[in-house]
């Protein structure tokens, strides 16, 4: 089924089991994302941007139970599995008679002014906050997976591959969304830190900094309920999640400079070093700061491209873009 029939079908509130009285759709770049009153359905649109590929129906089911799996390590009560999307005849149901046309995610709604994002809108989030999340974090990555080829994704090589593909991948938008100067001038810093740092990445690994992380450990993807929730990880690509517990933490500290909040930013990583004594982070963390920035420039520069999305909500991505890049720029020349 096309993404236009799809959303379409998907914002009848009838086929719902629970008959909600109405649906709500959000759109990412590669998802549909339904919302009911008390449950999330979330669709993986059928496409290709080579980091990840989902234009089979087994892969969209694959990468569904992945992606309920690995979130259920920090989120063991909001994701509640994977449910068909059938067609018979005409009708559409969830789980019902006929051909399998799609497969969705199905999540628990939450209360979105308590996801991390909105409080901080409201200056709802202080350093007491920062020392519970940060403790939560090195909890989890002191138990997160480790193995021989997880910690190959540490090697400096490898990292350069994914740092070389950013660059690659948004060298199109140079003029729309970043200059020529700064485009060139974060990839010249990137490769000389990889030059002059390799010990440091191969340090990184023999002490045991490399895991299977969250990989999108973003304010949104927070929940602050009587439980904290963090939810929304990479399941879709493990080398994005295989990395160094640096470069997961450095992507919550970068949203948190995007928001104008440095300062918690600063209480987050401060607390982290003192509850995981991993004092040698520091050293990676402006590096880690730059690249997770320049994803986040990408992914938005990627809306661009996307024919489902209307012009009004472009231009928020372009101004988005314009700022996850400058922020890159400015990380890039720290170090």
């Amino acid at each position: 089924m096309d993404i236009p029939s799809l959303q379409k079908a998907l914002l009848n509130p009838k086929i719902y089991p629970d008959l909600p009285e109405k649906v709500e759709l959000i759109e990412t770049h590669i998802s549909l994302v339904f919302l009911t009153p008390a449950y999330v359905y979330k669709v993986k649109k059928p496409v290709n941007f080579g980091f990840l590929d989902f234009t089979s129906l087994d892969k969209r089911k694959y990468f569904c139970q992945q992606e309920v799996k690995l979130n259920r390590r920090l989120s063991p009560n909001l994701y509640l599995g994977v449910v068909e999307i059938t067609s018979d005849g005409e009708r559409i149901s969830f789980a019902g008679k006929g051909e399998v046309e799609e497969v969705a995610v199905k999540m628990k709604r939450i209360p979105e002014e308590l996801l991390l994002d909105k409080l901080l809108e409201r200056g709802q989030v202080d350093r007491e906050m920062m020392r519970t999340l940060s403790e939560r974090l090195a909890r989890f990555y002191a138990s997160a997976e480790t193995n021989d080829h997880i910690k190959s994704f540490g090697k400096p090589e490898r990292i350069k591959q994914d740092a070389d593909e950013n660059f690659e991948q948004t060298e199109k938008y140079v003029g729309a969304v970043l200059s020529r100067p700064v485009y060139d001038e974060i990839q010249k810093r990137t490769n000389e830190f990889f030059k002059n740092r390799e010990p440091l990445f191969h340090r990184r690994i023999d002490s045991g900094r490399i895991r299977d992380c969250h990989g999108d450990l973003r304010l949104e993807h927070i929940f602050w309920g009587k439980e904290i929730a963090i939810f929304d990880c990479i399941e879709f690509n493990e080398r994005f999640r295989y990395t160094d517990v640096a470069a997961d933490i450095a992507f919550l500290a970068m949203d948190l400079d995007y928001h104008k909040r440095s300062d918690l930013s600063d209480d987050l990583i401060q607390s982290y070093i003192e509850t995981s004594s991993d004092r040698e982070a520091l050293h990676l963390l402006d590096f880690y700061k730059c690249y997770r920035a320049y994803v986040r420039g990408k992914v938005e520069s990627f809306r661009l491209d996307d024919p489902h999305i209307p012009d009004a909500e472009k231009k928020g991505a372009v101004a988005r873009a314009k700022n996850y890049f400058e922020l890159a720029y400015q990380y890039a020349l720290r170090f």
